[in-house]
């Protein structure tokens, strides 16, 4: 059976305002009794292996896309061992968001799931290859409530951060774009959060499918900037360069990275890279002292 899809910080993060899971409620009765393990694939599949409910009738998994009124529906079909599977294929979109995993049999009430075990060892050294003209990426992770979801990313075309370089007066940025070409004129742009003036240029060094880039921190004034890639020039695309293939949901907790103090033409200031809610990759600037 074919899923279908149907309508129904640290100190200066300034994107912590709005906890991703603030809005989903606790539920205890469903995390005693309806745990999921979830499996992840090198295309961008996700197997879900759930506990038996124990209630006869066809069961399905729910997924729900919080920022909307989306649903993707898949098959929980018996295993053998007391457990019900279901399949998430790379080939199936799930349009990009935060997902609620649900179990539902017989056109019951949907129940939230637990997180079991996720094994996204196939996620860590992930090289997707861009022959689809985007980028899929699937990571399931628990809440602060203890309920399974799903992170979900669809890019087109997409800017991986590979490694970042922090030097005493920018920050280098080394990446690798996907589904499509760089040109010899690419560039990056450093972009005011608040849009205000024009975007600061920063000249690319390309390597077939690799860019790399480096932030002067002297010319940024205080506030957030974001990083954008130009891969064709002025006539392509703009590109939002984010870090997504690796096994981590949510960056910001785990990759911290120290600002420097830098005099710049607005004044001393503090200036470092940090990755948002959605792991784009920004550059926070504060006046110091």
């Amino acid at each position: 059976m074919t899923p279908v899809p149907r309508t129904a910080r640290h100190r200066a993060d300034p994107d912590a305002a709005v906890p991703p899971d603030a809005a989903v409620p606790p539920c205890a009765d469903c995390i005693a009794d309806c745990i999921a393990d979830c499996i992840a694939d090198s295309a961008g599949g996700l197997t879900f292996d759930v506990t038996e409910t124990g209630e006869p009738g066809a069961a399905l998994l729910v997924l729900r896309r919080r920022e909307g009124h989306e649903e993707v529906s898949l098959p929980l079909t018996p295993t053998g061992d007391g457990r019900l599977r279901a399949a998430l294929p790379s080939g199936v979109a799930l349009p990009e968001g935060r997902w609620d995993a649900y179990a539902q049999v017989a056109g019951g009430e949907p129940r939230r799931l637990a997180p079991g075990v996720n094994d996204l060892r196939s996620l860590v050294a992930r090289v997707p290859s861009g022959s689809l003209g985007h980028v899929a990426v699937r990571i399931p992770y628990a809440t602060r409530h203890g309920n399974l979801s799903v992170r979900s990313w669809l890019r087109a075309p997409h800017a991986e951060a590979v490694e970042l370089y922090r030097g005493e007066r920018g920050l280098g940025v080394r990446g690798r774009v996907y589904g499509v070409p760089l040109a010899p004129d690419a560039y990056a742009e450093v972009r005011h959060r608040d849009a205000t003036g024009p975007p600061i240029r920063a000249e690319v060094a390309v390597e077939q499918a690799e860019f790399g880039f480096t932030v002067a921190y002297g010319a940024l004034r205080p506030g957030v900037w974001d990083l954008w890639l130009r891969p064709a020039g002025e006539d392509g695309p703009r590109v939002r360069i984010a870090r997504l293939l690796d096994a981590i949901a949510d960056k910001r907790p785990f990759l911290i990275h120290p600002r420097v103090p830098v005099k710049t033409l607005y004044g001393p200031v503090e200036a470092g890279p940090y990755y948002t809610r959605d792991n784009d990759l920004s550059v926070t600037v504060t006046a110091a002292g």
